[in-house]
């Protein structure tokens, strides 16, 4: 069974977060080019949403971070620091602490990607991914030295996580609805792919449904559309007819891709994700 690490790792570079003593910095608009995505440090606050489970193993109480800080840009490149740290507890005096830290780069031509993570379950070293995949003329060529040395090729069509981004925001801005990729982000020891399903919702005006958490009062999103966003990630693996997702990612996407009001929905339990803090910095124009 994928473990909470590995399922929020696909989707959370969709995510962002903002707050407290930075406001103090941010009386200055941050500046970010036309059609780039904002350079930004964010923290959510991860809480127990619901819980479908009746089980010893069912999750009824959950805590923890998630620290995004992503920068770069289309001619640089995306530089991405993750780090979730979740505590989750069954109720009878069981709690398990995970910690995934990951960091990726990916150019901006949607060519090549580089990531490591490691995974930790109480304090104790699960796995450790560190490999690049190139993307060539006829398939995505996938080189791992950990957890072991392997070579993978796979089909061209498959996208980055912040190529993904930028295709949801693309497609949010003409009006459609439905997006289907496959994924690959370096997860569960980098040989895995999602198929995945990006349903996005009507455009929120700037004065509608003003948000209450960090992103209130921020000077870079005053004006902005946001859409509210909810990816699906499928086992490619499962048996025809099966459609239930192995779990989904729900949030407010702005223009430009900060994210805010997190639902990462497991199917036995979700966790939502209250945007904290958010620290928007200059994102340097291509020369």
């Amino acid at each position: 069974m994928m473990s909470v690490r590995d399922r929020a790792h696909a989707g959370i570079a969709c995510c962002a977060a903002i707050g407290g003593a930075a406001l103090l910095i941010l009386a200055a608009r941050a500046e970010t080019p036309a059609g780039e995505l904002a350079s930004h440090r964010a923290v959510y606050e991860l809480t127990l949403d619901h819980s479908h489970g009746t089980s010893s193993t069912s999750t009824v109480a959950a805590r923890g971070r998630i620290l995004y800080d992503f920068s770069g840009s289309v001619c640089e490149g995306y530089k991405l620091e993750f780090r979730q740290v979740s505590v989750l507890d069954n109720g009878e005096g069981r709690e398990t602490m995970s910690d995934l830290r990951s960091d990726t780069w990916e150019g901006g031509d949607g060519k090549s990607y580089h990531f490591k993570s490691q995974n930790f379950t109480n304090n104790r070293l699960v796995d450790s991914v560190d490999g690049e995949a190139v993307r060539q003329s006829d398939r995505i060529a996938i080189t791992l030295t950990k957890p072991k040395g392997t070579t993978l090729g796979l089909e061209p069509a498959i996208v980055f996580p912040t190529e993904h981004v930028r295709k949801i925001i693309e497609a949010a801005r003409a009006g459609k609805t439905i997006l289907e990729f496959p994924v690959y982000d370096g997860s569960e020891k980098g040989e895995k792919i999602y198929n995945t399903l990006t349903v996005i919702g009507r455009a929120i005006a700037p004065t509608e449904r003003v948000p209450t958490d960090a992103a209130a009062g921020q000077a870079a999103l005053a004006g902005l559309l946001r859409w509210p966003v909810t990816v699906s990630y499928f086992d490619r693996a499962s048996k025809p007819g099966e459609q239930t997702p192995v779990y989904a990612i729900t949030f407010e996407l702005y223009e430009n891709g900060i994210s805010r009001a997190l639902l990462l929905d497991y199917n036995d339990f979700a966790i939502s994700g209250e945007l904290k803090s958010l620290d928007i910095r200059d994102t340097k124009p291509c020369p």
